[in-house]
């Protein structure tokens, strides 16, 4: 999927931009019912109301301990103690808007630094295949695994796969393998900063996987709280 998603990956000068490309784009490469079985699916995952239920402004964050494909082992307190974080989930390699989004932020990520913040991506993908990605993506952040998506469960970003889209997850991405978990199950693809007190002082949460936190923004979220 990376290769697919490096050659047909737009050139908007911002992520929404890139994200929107990409979407249009999809419309010349898949026929329409397709498209419209996944977007009714990202209105049942609407419905069930997880983005009102997920962890919000204001809320504490989620401690974990949890280590990378290294094996070196990253408690967050322990980051977040000494400077905000920033905490992004990506659904996985395959698909290719979370590599547009991992790209993104890769770009920005001495900005990131720069602003006093550390980026930490979570991703329910097994240590091997988040490798994988980040090799594929050129990536230099830290990627952390969130075994059986533990952590996050706790920021209630999770949902189960609708039965409409359910197949393509299960025999096309195979993504019992690649996260180790039978379960039909992702989580959102959110981005949360926390401060040094553990307060989540940002939060994107959004059902659509095609929408993401814009690099700048988040940025902006950051230096708010310095």
């Amino acid at each position: 999927m990376s290769t697919q998603a490096r050659a047909d990956e737009p050139a908007g000068t911002n992520l929404s931009s890139q994200l929107k490309e990409m979407e249009v784009n999809s419309t010349k490469r898949y026929p329409a019912q397709v498209l419209k079985t996944f977007q009714n699916a990202v209105g049942q995952v609407r419905a069930t109301g997880i983005e009102e239920s997920a962890k919000q402004v204001g809320d504490d964050a989620i401690d974990a301990t949890l280590s990378g494909w290294d094996e070196n082992q990253v408690t967050l307190s322990d980051v977040w103690s000494e400077t905000p974080v920033i905490l992004m989930w990506y659904r996985g390699g395959w698909c290719p808007y979370c590599n547009l989004q991992l790209r993104a932020m890769q770009e920005q990520l001495s900005a990131i630094e720069g602003a006093g913040a550390k980026l930490i991506v979570l991703t329910p993908e097994i240590p091997e295949k988040a490798k994988e990605t980040a090799e594929s993506n050129d990536l230099e952040m830290l990627v952390l695994y969130d075994q059986k998506s533990e952590v996050a469960r706790k920021y209630g970003i999770m949902f189960d796969l609708p039965e409409s889209i359910l197949p393509v997850y299960r025999d096309k991405f195979q993504l019992a393998e690649r996260n180790d978990n039978e379960a039909m199950e992702l989580p959102l693809a959110a981005t949360y900063v926390i401060d040094t007190n553990g307060k989540i002082s940002y939060a994107f949460v959004d059902a659509d996987y095609k929408k993401r936190a814009e690099p700048a923004d988040v940025i902006a979220a950051v230096k708010k709280i310095q």
